[in-house]
């Protein structure tokens, strides 16, 4: 078993040889966007509590900390929603390959995490999926195995892993819930990594039943941002029209969309869905899983989330779908009224605002972007 050593009595991240201290922020224009986050003088209560009980501070590992998503954490915790009992320590695949068990639990004994946010995985868009569903199942399958037995033999106290909405059958009722997961085969064009993550909410009920576990997971829509991965073979949809539309500016070229563009998604904001991780890490009590996503009807379609780049990135030139590509899916509508019982008053970024900003980044970043 793990033994937990003492903890830092400040937010603290850690991410390869980077230190950064969370304290601070209010400048953010964003921090007004969670209602129920902490105020100072709760931060400042969490800590006396911890003091007063003798209690150990947070060490949460993030795994798959230099993604999309960790690295939104990252920047939250950062802008002051880090809480002075906690100290984050963000690890990529760098510090560790989780598809074997031998690292995996030499990370977990080197950081003794008492907390841990796993978001680490294979990931890819429509087309990659298509072409490596095998390959999907058995990363997936093995990451999630070797970071949940390692969480459970070192004592950690919870676990929040990220499942996606593909994992939902592909013929079902709408809008989909937290309790149709298991109701049907997934959409077969990404059925390897749509079962890798199912499982993860069948090994937590697993644990919590055998082991008394607090293991728990989120299902966000879809999800993009700054640091996302702008290829476009692989990449999720809209990061990779991004890169499409960068590159049509740049060239002089017509905009070429794959598909019929009229499939749609719900999709949110990495910041806003970073705010809901921490939300569901401090707070969230329950271990089925909860659905992370803006309301039904702000669902776009394809067509008009690429008209909402073109505005964004002041493209002029023709818009063209090559309609003899795939379109996947054509839609999984998410309920969100689960989250909306516990934060009703959470504002999400709108989808214009947050698209201008994901542009604005990747066009400022272009060198350096993963594509």
């Amino acid at each position: 078993m793990c033994t937990f050593g003492a903890g830092l009595h400040f937010p603290r991240i850690r991410a390869a040889a980077v230190t950064v201290r969370g304290e601070g922020g209010d400048g953010n224009p964003q921090e007004a966007r969670l209602r129920r986050s902490p105020s100072p003088n709760r931060k400042h209560r969490a800590l006396a509590m911890t003091e007063a009980q003798g209690a150990k501070p947070k060490r949460i590992l993030v795994t798959g900390g230099t993604g999309l998503v960790g690295r939104a954490i990252q920047e939250v915790v950062a802008d002051g929603k880090g809480w002075p009992d906690e100290e984050w320590v963000f690890v990529s695949s760098r510090d560790a390959d989780l598809t074997s068990a031998a690292e995996t639990k030499a990370l977990f004994e080197k950081h003794k995490p008492t907390h841990v946010i796993h978001l680490a995985a294979m990931v890819g868009g429509l087309f990659k999926n298509i072409r490596c569903n095998l390959d999907f199942w058995r990363r997936n399958i093995h990451i999630n195995d070797n970071v949940l037995h390692s969480a459970y033999e070192c004592g950690v106290q919870k676990v929040v892993s990220c499942l996606s909405t593909c994992i939902f059958p592909d013929k079902t009722t709408y809008p989909i819930d937290e309790t149709m997961i298991h109701n049907g085969p997934p959409h077969s064009s990404n059925f390897g990594y749509s079962y890798a993550k199912r499982m993860i909410d069948v090994q937590n009920r697993g644990y919590f039943e055998q082991h008394g576990c607090r293991f728990t997971a989120v299902i966000p829509t879809n999800v993009f941002g700054p640091h996302d991965n702008f290829n476009i073979e692989d990449g999720h949809v809209l990061p990779g029209l991004i890169h499409k539309v960068y590159l049509a500016k740049q060239n002089g070229s017509a905009l070429t969309v794959w598909g019929t563009g009229k499939p749609r998604r719900q999709f949110i904001y990495s910041l806003d869905l970073a705010r809901l991780f921490i939300w569901v890490l401090r707070e969230y009590e329950e271990v089925e899983p909860i659905i992370l996503s803006v309301g039904e009807d702000d669902e776009v379609s394809i067509r008009e989330a690429a008209e909402a780049i073109v505005e964004a990135m002041d493209f002029r030139g023709e818009l063209v779908f090559d309609t003899t590509k795939a379109d996947g899916q054509f839609k999984k509508t998410a309920s969100n009224a689960k989250l909306r019982r516990y934060l009703p008053n959470f504002q999400f970024t709108p989808f214009r605002q947050a698209v201008k900003e994901t542009c604005t980044w990747f066009s400022t970043n272009y060198a350096s972007a993963r594509k």
